[in-house]
């Protein structure tokens, strides 16, 4: 089969197509012939830092975490999929676990569900990580609860649009800092209330928006001094939710006013191989919200071939994606 592989590491990653040998699923795992994947924040840093991340494969490696594709072989044990089943999951493009920029990938059926029916499949590939990491923020580890104020930080990113309107769906009052007024436009257009972060000090929208109280539930995808701005931002007994906590920071505040603070690394069940069922029933509702208008993912205008895969890292290096950036592999 054909797979582009990424053989060196850097800030301008090298990868060149090769010819490697068809995978074969082992027991409890399915062979996916992959329709596409997407470009991620973490693929990038995968690709640019290497070994400095303990879960990135040795190079020459598949990357691709997102696949959405159809299954074209199953192995022993597996009950859940059968040959022809179209899938989507965040399944590969770590250490040890071949990812989706390749014709064919192998898979943990638990990672893996029905995409949505009214989606192109390659497209699909786009939802995977994103809607966990939020799905997990939101509801697992953030407890949000109907008519709830939630704040989420970076609100119109790849998580963060997608946490937007799942505190939509759930009944919150759904706020969102944003840098530009484009990005404000998409938070509106998905239900939520744009909050101009550098123009609007924290303790300022605190008021506006609270009056004064803070919000029941932060959720930072920022990191960095955001993680403090959301100590700032919480209500007292609050709850505080981040995907970025790899700093140091004073926790005085959150002392003081009896915070919680918790933290989702969405891709330890595939790291570690626990806990993998949770993942693919979360795809399995995202899928039915799809489906019935309630979650959509902000595409960005430009999509690559799995050939195009070192272009599509240097445009989002310069900054210029407004939305996922999709990758097809095959038709």
């Amino acid at each position: 089969m054909k797979a582009m592989l990424l053989e060196q590491y850097g800030p301008e990653p090298v990868f060149a197509e090769r010819d490697l040998p068809m995978p074969e699923p082992g027991p409890g795992e399915v062979l996916i012939k992959v329709a596409g994947t997407s470009l991620n924040p973490i693929d990038n840093k995968i690709a640019t830092l290497g070994s400095a991340l303990a879960f990135a494969p040795d190079a020459p490696a598949v990357l691709g975490m997102d696949v959405s594709g159809t299954v074209a072989g199953v192995g022993e044990g597996v009950t859940r999929l059968a040959e022809g089943d179209p899938v989507f999951g965040c399944a590969g493009g770590v250490r040890g676990i071949p990812g989706a920029l390749a014709e064919y990938m192998v898979a943990d059926q638990h990672l893996l569900a029905a995409p949505p029916e009214c989606m192109d499949l390659a497209d699909a590939a786009t939802l995977p990580l994103v809607s966990i990491t939020a799905w997990l923020a939101l509801f697992n580890k953030g407890g949000l609860r109907r008519g709830e104020r939630l704040l989420v930080h970076g609100g119109a990113g790849g998580v963060g649009h997608m946490a937007v309107q799942l505190g939509v769906h759930a009944g919150a009052e759904v706020y969102a800092t944003v840098s530009s007024p484009d990005k404000a436009a998409v938070v509106e257009a998905l239900g939520g209330i744009p909050i101009d972060y550098r123009e609007t000090p924290v303790a300022e929208y605190v008021a506006d928006c609270t009056g004064g109280e803070g919000f029941d539930l932060v959720f930072d995808t920022v990191g960095g001094p955001t993680l403090d701005a959301s100590f700032e931002g919480a209500r007292i007994d609050g709850r505080v939710v981040s995907t970025v906590t790899r700093s140091t920071h004073d926790l005085s505040l959150m002392h003081a006013k009896s915070l919680s603070l918790h933290v989702v690394f969405m891709l330890l069940p595939l790291i570690t191989g626990k806990g993998r069922g949770l993942h693919g029933r979360i795809l399995a509702d995202v899928a039915g919200l799809v489906d019935d208008d309630r979650l959509a993912v902000l595409l960005d205008e430009r999509s690559f071939g799995f050939r195009e895969i070192a272009e599509a890292h240097r445009y989002w290096q310069r900054g210029e994606a407004m939305g996922k950036i999709a990758v097809s592999v095959s038709g």
